[in-house]
């Protein structure tokens, strides 16, 4: 036994020193944050994720989800509290097998205090049993719930998962995921990954779905309703699984033509992008009355009204282009949109080539002659275009002039280089407008600063001498736009909230 000896003036002072547990003292509690300054609030700090295994009971007539969600994580600092994003009630939370305290705050955090403090770098399991009803939730004055006559759809962007499960709601933290829904018979539940079992009991129906690549929370998805599944594979072996609401009335067959052909156009991306970076494909079409699109990994969602004027394979391209770029590559923060979605678009217009309905120049020139200079088109800046214009049109088409210019400086040769080579450099990771950029220039050869600064960064339009050859004069007239440029048009809401 050793003893430690105080000196008499020191007595009191350890006396209140030793109420507090030396190993506890320096912990201090998670930010309520992870950074972004689009969104101060959104994830948080303190921890990173690894696994969700979400295991879930839904009832379609009546909206109500009860959840036990177990998240495996590792603490990057010394913690006394750390939160979750949340929106449904909770019942019970356990750290590492040991009941926690509980509280929420601000519109979406749930504060969790473990027992004892943890240390940084320590494995922890997070249990959190919750339940409530989505659609009645609601976060800065929207929902990202959408109810349907037959169940209920979880989508959005950039914040979706609070409504359906308890997470770490930011690109930085990604993770694999195990979703096993119960629903009553006659329903199905849809997720991303592939579907590995589903067992019947009692008038109800359990779908597993498993993510086993790095997922972004946004890019996690369910849909819960009566569908009609279709199933084949991609002529490089990957599984294709699609749904559609029975009740699209006259969108049906405009949805299915379109969706159909996920397997032919994944495929095609792979000469422009590289190899498919998942082991499932496939995408769903719900019953929803909103008109967006998005990218939830795997297995797109897609509105009915993207297909209100007929088929449009051009927005199955924008969704499948993201499982490169955006989902196998995310955003650093969310004033990186441009990585995403600027390529998405992109994408469309070299879909437009394939198809013979204009080519990806003959769309720049019509989308540069037909914005003025005083259009505050121009103003939007693609590479930073601050949280109130994250979607706007001009961060997909000007996002797109961005490219094109890119591509008339460097050569095709160095830009298809490009196109292929990022995935694979960031693969089921993040990066920044600033990372392309670098790597582009590495690729070429080529100094690029202006070119970037040009097209991303300045609030107004580019004169013709520093488009680069953009604009080719008097090749496109405002009015008399490409074949495609109708249908591509059509997906600009197609992350309106």
């Amino acid at each position: 036994m050793h003893r430690r000896f105080f000196a008499p003036g020191a007595v009191a002072a350890a006396t209140v020193l030793l109420a507090i547990p030396a190993s506890a003292a320096s912990h201090t509690p998670g930010a309520p944050g992870i950074g972004d300054p689009y969104y101060p609030d959104y994830g948080n700090g303190g921890y990173d994720v690894s696994h969700y295994d979400l295991r879930l009971k839904y009832q379609p007539d009546t909206d109500e989800l009860e959840g036990t969600a177990t998240l495996l994580a590792r603490t990057t600092q010394d913690l006394s509290r750390f939160d979750l994003d949340l929106l449904l009630d909770v019942g019970e939370v356990r750290v590492n097998g040991e009941r926690a305290s509980f509280a929420t705050s601000g519109e979406h955090e749930l504060e969790i205090t473990p027992q004892t403090p943890l240390s940084k770098g320590t494995a922890i399991t997070v249990v959190v049993r919750y339940s409530g009803v989505p659609s009645s939730k609601q976060a800065y004055g929207f929902t990202s719930w959408h109810r349907t006559p037959d169940g209920g759809v979880g989508a959005n962007e950039p914040e979706a998962a609070w409504w359906w499960f308890p997470s770490n709601d930011h690109p930085l933290d990604k993770a694999t995921y195990d979703v096993s829904v119960q629903v009553p018979d006659g329903t199905q539940a849809i997720s991303n990954g592939t579907l590995q079992s589903t067992s019947s009991r009692a008038g109800w129906t359990r779908y597993s779905w498993r993510s086993n690549k790095p997922q972004a929370t946004y890019l996690a998805t369910l849909a819960v309703g009566r569908f009609d599944i279709t199933t084949g594979t991609t002529e490089s072996g990957i599984p294709v699984v699609n749904a559609y609401s029975k009740d699209l009335g006259d969108n049906d067959g405009a949805a299915r033509a379109s969706v159909e052909r996920t397997g032919e156009i994944a495929d095609w991306l792979t000469g422009h992008f590289g190899p498919y970076p998942f082991n499932a494909l496939g995408g769903y079409v719900p019953n929803v009355t909103t008109g967006y699109a998005l990218e939830t990994q795997t297995r797109p969602f897609y509105s009915p009204r993207q297909f209100a004027n007929g088929s449009n394979t051009s927005v199955v391209v924008h969704e499948l282009a993201h499982q490169w770029y955006g989902d196998l590559v995310s955003v650093s923060g969310w004033k990186d949109i441009w990585i995403s979605e600027g390529f998405a678009r992109y994408a469309q217009w070299l879909w437009s080539e394939h198809e013979g309905e204009g080519t990806a120049q003959e769309l720049a020139d019509h989308v540069y002659a037909s914005h003025p200079a005083d259009d505050p088109f121009w103003t939007v800046k693609p590479g930073d275009p601050g949280p109130e214009n994250q979607f706007h049109a001009a961060v997909y088409d000007r996002g797109a002039l961005a490219l094109q210019a890119l591509r008339n400086e460097i050569g095709d040769e160095s830009f298809f280089t490009v196109l292929k080579g990022w995935p694979q450099k960031y693969a089921y990771g993040n990066a920044s407008v600033a990372d392309f950029r670098t790597y582009a220039e590495q690729v070429s050869g080529k100094p690029l600063g202006p070119l970037f600064d040009t097209w991303l960064f300045q609030p107004s339009k580019p004169t013709v001498s520093a488009a680069r050859g953009v604009f080719v004069a008097g090749a496109a007239v405002a009015g008399v736009p490409p074949k495609s440029w109708k249908k591509i048009a059509a997906t600009n809401d197609v992350h309106e909230r």
